[in-house]
């Protein structure tokens, strides 16, 4: 199983920036797929879920009406979207796949001015 995560960066507050996650080594399109990400000294926390079949979505609190999780099977990617981005934002972001228990060195995200 691996997951990458390449497309973090810096951005100014108020931005926009689009994650991606390259799953590879299971069979991506049977797997509920998570973003998660974790602020430095703060716990690791969900972001967005999406089922299998991008039937079933749900949000943080925090990122509803702000960001976006999509996946294309066919390309076994996920997707996160963010808009409005905010300094509160800052954090390494995870991709994680139900059931996994191998995190990948996820991507930094920077939002500052």
């Amino acid at each position: 199983v691996q997951l990458v995560e390449p497309g973090g960066g810096l951005v100014q507050p108020g931005g926009t920036l689009r994650l991606t996650c390259e799953a590879s080594g299971f069979t991506f399109e049977h797997y509920e797929m998570y973003w998660y990400r974790q602020a430095p000294g703060k716990e690791r926390e969900m972001v967005a879920t999406i089922s299998d079949d991008s039937s079933v979505i749900d949000y943080a609190d925090f990122a509803k009406g702000r960001f976006t999780i999509s996946r294309d099977n066919d390309k076994s990617t996920l997707y996160l979207q963010m808009n409005t981005l905010n300094p509160e934002d800052t954090a390494l972001y995870y991709c994680q796949r139900f059931g996994g228990n191998k995190w990948g060195q996820g991507t930094q995200v920077t939002v500052s001015s």
